[in-house]
Parts: structure tokens; C-alpha cells; sequence
């Protein structure tokens, strides 16, 4: 199975950036070619033998790694499967790509493995990070119904059956829109423990768009993905939880902004899943209300 790797970044992590391709260079098996797209930014630094893409202008996750993917011919197609990877991130162990193929290869049916990340000085991994609504053990592996957006891999006849991620969404959700359509076409998506990506534990809300993406991100997500009579339940179980959370007010004001946005605005091409893609959602423990 050939293997090739993205990486997204903004030039503001040039040693991280560095370190990153250097785990990914001493991987074991054959190597992976990388491809590191600039978003907004010219890349440089980086080690002889790995492509780069420059965009001119910050084109967010979801678009910059979608570029990423056509550097390796339509839907990835001259690969086998992509590694998606953030560019502040680090493969700690050389076997990560070998247990990639042999999860791949011996399961035709799976189509996305998502790893665990985990804090490089403590080695704990936060309970965010876990795909799943039953997330107390990060150390079990599981069928699950999401990924994590930059420790992932994806077989690329996923992509080149299902589309790549929606480019509109920017920021936030893109990997739930990606899973339910590939859920939808039969493809399978496992939690894997033993795939590891150092990454140091951060707040999401860091980043000054986040509360107004999520909100309106999820309001996309059900329009695009959901038949007709669970929108309005999903909408608004994540309401009551927003609300549970007890944000600040700036936040609220945010996520509430975020949340008309979604609303109002095109959310892109709408797909819904079928019924029994909902049942099996539900039998894998997270039914597409929550």
C-alpha cells in the first residue's frame, strides 16, 4: 500500500513543521511522500524530497488540505491512502505507517483511521480527542462514526467516492461531514490507540473564529447531511448542550451569531443519509442527534 502524507501550515511553526516531517521521514517501510501546502504563506525549511504547494491566500483547513490532495492527482488517486497530519504534530513511534497499511489491507471495508493524540510531556490524551461519546478510556480502540481532523488517515477511493471535505466549512466540523458521507456509502472508520500523534494539549478556543465556526459549521452539517425531521433535533440538542456549557457571553454571543450564520447562509450541495446509515450510527453509539 503506497502512502502519502499532508500537511497544511501558516509558516508560523517552522521548527515544529521540521520535526513533524522528520517523524514522518524515519517512518518504517516504504517512504511517504509528503506534500506541505503554504496557506497564505510560502513554505520553506523543509527537508529535499518533499513537494510544497504555496497558496496565495489562507484558504482554511478543509481547502488548503483538499489542495493537498490533488497534488497526489485527482482524490489523492496516485496513493493508496493519505495521511493528514498538523503541522505541530509529531509521530513518536516509526511503526505508525506500517500499522496504517496492515489496518487498511486487512480490512477492505475500512476507509478511515483515526489516531490518538496525545500531549508530548504528559502522554495523556484529552477526552475531546476521542471520537466517541464513551470517551473515559483513550486507550480502547473502536468502530467509530468521526475522526480527528490532523491525525488521521483516509484511503483515497474513500475521497474519490464521497468527495473530499467541504471547503466552505473553513474551520471546525469538516471531518464530521467527510464521515457521514462516508459512513453513508458503507466505509467504516476505526479509533486506533496504537496510532500516536504527539501534539501539545491547547485549547480550541484559541483561535479567534472558533465559537461563530462551530455554531455555524453544525447548523451545515445537519442541513447537508441529515434527513428533514432530524435537523431541528440535533440543532437543538447542541443548543441545550451550548447552553449547559455555560459560555461566556461574548462566546454566546458568538456561537449564537455563528448559529444564524448557519441558518441563512448556503450550506452547499445536500445529501442526506439514508435511514438505515442513522441506525447504524446509533448502533455504533452515537446516533446523529448529538
Amino acid at each position: 500500500m503506497k502512502l502519502g502524507a499532508v500537511v497544511i501550515t501558516m509558516g508560523n511553526r517552522p521548527d515544529d513543521l521540521r520535526a513533524l516531517l522528520d517523524s514522518v521521514a524515519k517512518q518504517d517501510g516504504d517512504p511517504i511522500e509528503v506534500v506541505v501546502v503554504g496557506n497564505g504563506t510560502p513554505v520553506t525549511g523543509v527537508p529535499e524530497g518533499v513537494r510544497t504547494v504555496d497558496l496565495p491566500e489562507n484558504l482554511g483547513i478543509p481547502g488548503g488540505r483538499n489542495v493537498g490532495i490533488e497534488a497526489f492527482g485527482p482524490s489523492g488517486s496516485a496513493v493508496d491512502a493519505l495521511l493528514f497530519l498538523d503541522d505541530d504534530g509529531l509521530l513518536p513511534n516509526s511503526d505508525t505507517a506500517t500499522l496504517v497499511r496492515e489496518a487498511f489491507d486487512a480490512d477492505p471495508g475500512l476507509g478511515i483511521v483515526s489516531f490518538r493524540i496525545a500531549d508530548p510531556e504528559t502522554g495523556l490524551t484529552q477526552r475531546r480527542h476521542v471520537p466517541r461519546l464513551r470517551a473515559s478510556d483513550p486507550m480502547r480502540s473502536s468502530r467509530v462514526t468521526t475522526f480527528l481532523g490532523g491525525a488521521n488517515a483516509v484511503r483515497t477511493k474513500v475521497l474519490a467516492e464521497v468527495g473530499s471535505l467541504p471547503d466552505e466549512f473553513f474551520y471546525a466540523h469538516e471531518e464530521t461531514d467527510l464521515a457521514w458521507r462516508a459512513l453513508d456509502a458503507g466505509w467504516a472508520i476505526d479509533y486506533r490507540s496504537d496510532m500516536v500523534l504527539f501534539h501539545p494539549t491547547l485549547p480550541p478556543s484559541r483561535h479567534a473564529v472558533y465559537h461563530r465556526m462551530v455554531a455555524r459549521n453544525r447548523v451545515w452539517v445537519a442541513r447537508r447531511n441529515l434527513p428533514a425531521p432530524l435537523i431541528p433535533v440535533y440543532l437543538g440538542v447542541w443548543v441545550l448542550l451550548t447552553l449547559a456549557r455555560r459560555p461566556t457571553m461574548p462566546a454566546l454571543k458568538a456561537w449564537f451569531g455563528g448559529f444564524k450564520e448557519g441558518m441563512r447562509t448556503p450550506c452547499g450541495p445536500r445529501r442526506p443519509m439514508r435511514w438505515r446509515t442513522v441506525w447504524r450510527l446509533t448502533r455504533l453509539g452515537r446516533p446523529p442527534v448529538i
